[in-house]
């Protein structure tokens, strides 16, 4: 097999581009005004999000190795006791080692990219909520997502590399991170039936910027800032994004432990990461009228969290037992399509007399 060697930074630095490049067209970078996103819009950017991450996957199978320049057995070797891959090359010669290498990097990266997408599923109705809260007019959704989606990537990258460096130094913290999704995974389906409500001028983070910056009363088109007789005010639409990226905070520190549970390699989980939530302003748009009729799906993300959570507690045994990451995928799908389908089957009596 031909290669070429390129480092880390190289890599990361080339997927990163492309991201970008890629981020700019799809947001509206280059559009001058602001409208409201029809579903057809939306339908198109979903496909090509989700074309986008199958295809990175296909590129992980055939040139994983690129992601860390691995160019020898010894490395493949270094890779998976450093990162914990379930797989084993024992007799197997550089090219058939690669072979299984690049297919369990695959699985790992389309695993995480299934439970950060289901899961960015429940942020939506986050979002929803924060824009019907302040009043938010629709052909502003789209700038704010905007930003609020180019300080989510910032903030992934922070989160998964601190992440994986502690995990790799303190094992114990997998524990934790287990116990915190179970947790959240019975709180969640605790509250499946509850009517959650945003009071605007009592969220924390208003009251914060309150108190810190000059906000303006009113919304000025679609301007985060405006300057008043040579003083500069924020606006309410720039509370709705910092808001928004709280909001995003707190749903991290969920979805990016539970990626963990299939992958120790920061570069996988940023990457699933990525494609999942750069892909989320088009899912809104596309779920925003649906949601309330998948109404199993939130039980189904309880169990999901929790099915993860203790995976990540008894990671060991099952790793004796041959649990292997293909088996996660198959059971995470299970859920889901589970979930789903009751949904559309069995919608409760409530759902069907307002349709």
């Amino acid at each position: 097999m031909e290669m070429f060697s390129i480092n880390e930074l190289g890599f990361f630095s080339i997927f990163l581009i492309f991201i970008f490049a890629i981020l700019l067209v799809d947001l509206g970078v280059f559009s001058k005004n602001g409208h409201k996103v029809g579903f057809t819009e939306a339908s198109i950017w979903s496909v090509i999000w989700i074309a986008l991450s199958i295809a990175f996957y296909f590129f992980l199978i055939h040139f994983g190795y690129l992601v860390h320049g691995i160019d020898s057995i010894d490395e493949i070797q270094y890779r998976i006791a450093e990162f914990k891959h379930p797989i084993d090359i024992s007799g197997l010669n550089f090219n058939e080692a690669l072979i299984v290498y690049e297919k369990n990097l695959a699985l790992e990266y389309l695993t995480g990219y299934l439970i950060e997408k289901s899961l960015s599923v429940d942020n939506i109705f986050v979002i929803i909520l924060i824009f019907y809260a302040f009043g938010v007019e629709e052909k502003y959704y789209k700038r704010v997502l905007l930003w609020g989606i180019l300080g989510a990537v910032f903030m992934r990258f922070i989160f998964i590399f601190t992440g994986a460096a502690l995990v790799r130094r303190f094992d114990w913290i997998l524990f934790i991170f287990g116990g915190i999704l179970i947790i959240t995974g019975i709180k969640l389906f605790l509250d499946r039936n509850k009517k959650d409500r945003i009071d605007p001028s009592k969220h924390p983070v208003v009251r914060f910027a309150s108190r810190y910056f000059n906000v303006h009363k009113h919304f000025v088109g679609h301007k985060f800032f405006v300057k008043i007789d040579g003083k500069r005010y924020v606006t309410p639409l720039f509370l709705v994004l910092l808001v928004i990226e709280f909001s995003d905070v707190i749903f991290a520190v969920d979805s990016i432990p539970a990626i963990f549970a299939v992958s120790k390699d920061p570069y996988i989980i940023f990457f699933s990461n990525i494609f999942a939530i750069l892909g989320l302003r088009a899912l809104f748009f596309l779920l925003a009228n649906v949601l309330n009729r998948f109404y199993y799906l939130k039980i189904g993300l309880s169990v999901l969290l929790t099915f993860i959570g203790v995976k990540m507690l008894v990671h060991e045994p099952l790793k004796e037992i041959g649990f292997q990451t293909i088996h996660s995928l198959y059971i995470i799908l299970g859920i889901l399509a589970i979930s789903i389908i009751i949904s559309i089957l069995f919608p409760p009596r409530k759902i069907i007399e307002k349709s």
